[in-house]
């Protein structure tokens, strides 16, 4: 397992949030490994899971929601510079060996949606065979990461 550094550096300019745990809890209450004691933080908010050089981010039901570089997610594979808000506390994601280091201005995550993907893939040489063609397979979720109704608002 690739060890990696993550933080969360708060947009307002604070001190810089170390994720340490591979599997950390946000929210409200006292026993959560990131508290943010607000009443616009759910008591427990969500959970960011270190795994494999990657953090993962699951929303788990709180009220005022979890965003990603403005959408607001469910769960969501988070990426250096990502901009992430627990309801009114915004952050930038840091991974790897300093907080300090800035980032450019078009580095974040973008959605690509199962048939996008899988069309990269194709073109990539990814799946070869018919037996690696249905390994690769890209299966849509019954539940979407990005709340529907934010989807209608952007258009």
């Amino acid at each position: 397992m690739i060890n990696v550094r993550a933080a969360l550096v708060p947009l307002d300019g604070g001190s810089a949030i170390d994720i340490v745990k591979d599997m950390t809890l946000v929210g409200r209450k006292e026993d959560c490994d990131v508290r943010l004691d607000h009443k616009s933080v759910s008591k427990v908010h969500c959970v960011l899971v270190k795994t494999d050089g990657l953090l993962l981010l699951r929303d788990l039901g709180s009220t005022n929601g979890t965003r990603v570089n403005g959408t607001r997610v469910r769960r969501a594979a988070l990426l250096p510079n990502d901009k992430i808000s627990f309801a009114n506390f915004h952050f930038r994601i840091h991974l790897g060996a300093r907080a300090e280091a800035a980032a450019g201005p078009n580095e974040h995550t973008q959605a690509i949606d199962a048939k996008e993907l899988q069309q990269a893939l194709d073109k990539g040489g990814m799946a070869d065979s018919a037996a690696d063609e249905q390994l690769m397979q890209i299966q849509v979720n019954a539940l979407p990461d990005v709340y529907p109704e934010d989807e209608k608002n952007k258009k």
